[in-house]
């Protein structure tokens, strides 16, 4: 038996989908549980401990390659019809998705919800119980290469959601001033991003780690860090998933959306409404300083550094 999900986005999207993943898991046991997502995301699919398998997809341009068709369907891409159309020419036996036009089975989206919270409701529906708060990420199966560092994060897949260079310039400056061993962090295309922040810090080029680093490295990098400061990108989700103090600047989406759970102070979401420009370098200071001040989960903590392998 198989159970197929479809999950085709990014780092944030899978992170903020663990809990449903996990129920899933709980309810079908002996099922192979397949993912589809995008291949470069099987590492981070296998700290879930709950996928079998990931099925290469990019978006829903085409469908995933599935033989033969699956027991289970479960569309926690979006609210469809595209998705739901898109899984459903798999032939699966159930598909379990969100009420929209000529499906009509499945709980109604509702637009202002958070992300986790949205998935755990779809499986809620179906009898599948989901708890929110199961985001914790198993441990990386490689160790940081740089253990015990305080993580800048300054880039985002938009533009809107990105802060000025130089205030996280500014931000690092300060931390590193204050004993805080500062490194930058980012994707291939942010690594000239990442190095103007580094020179506006006084840092060197080596604290430069943006486009050297696949995701498993950057997962076991936060899992040992110290802090994480970036914008609502997939670094923060890292970071919750492994109990890592963090300070997450939001806008315009709202951290009800997508930000931390509320009940763990370590993480701490800066937003003032559309636009995260009114946040200054002090407020951000600040919340590193409070979120540090937070007793973290010991257990969580000492799993992530332990840097034993993942499951999946």
């Amino acid at each position: 038996m198989t159970v197929l999900v479809l999950r085709a986005l990014g780092i944030g999207d899978l992170a903020t989908a663990v809990p449903a993943l996990r129920a899933l898991r709980a309810a079908y046991p002996t099922a192979r549980l397949s993912l589809a997502a995008p291949a470069w995301l099987r590492p981070l699919a296998d700290l879930t401990g709950a996928v079998d398998r990931v099925v290469p997809t990019t978006g829903l341009a085409a469908p995933p390659r599935q033989v033969p068709p699956p027991a289970v369907a479960v569309n926690l891409h979006g609210r469809g019809p595209q998705s739901h159309r898109l899984l459903t020419k798999l032939r699966p036996e159930r598909l379990l998705a969100f009420r929209c036009e000529r499906y009509l089975d499945g709980p109604q989206w509702t637009e202002d919800e958070h992300e986790v919270a949205r998935w755990c409701r779809l499986l809620d529906w179906y009898g599948i119980p989901a708890h929110a708060g199961d985001l914790d990420l198993h441990p990386p199966a490689v160790a940081a290469s740089v253990p015990d560092a305080t993580i800048v994060h300054p880039g985002s897949t938009s533009a809107q959601r990105r802060w000025p260079p130089r205030r996280f310039a500014d931000v690092a400056r300060a931390l590193e001033g204050d004993g805080h061993h500062v490194v930058l962090t980012g994707g291939p295309g942010e690594r000239e991003l990442a190095l103007s922040v580094a020179r506006d810090a006084g840092l060197p080029a080596d604290r430069v780690l943006a486009g050297h680093t696949d995701l498993a490295a950057l997962a076991a990098l936060v899992a040992s860090a110290r802090l994480v400061v970036s914008g609502d990108t997939g670094v923060g989700h890292l970071a919750t998933g492994y109990g890592v103090p963090s300070v997450v600047l939001f806008g315009p989406v709202p951290p009800k959306w997508w930000g931390p759970p509320a009940d763990r102070p370590w993480h701490r979401a800066l937003y003032h409404g559309d636009s995260l420009f009114t946040i200054d370098v002090a407020e951000v200071l600040a919340a590193t300083r409070a979120a540090l001040t937070e007793v973290v989960r010991p257990d969580r903590r000492a799993a992530a550094r332990a840097g034993s392998p993942g499951s999946g």
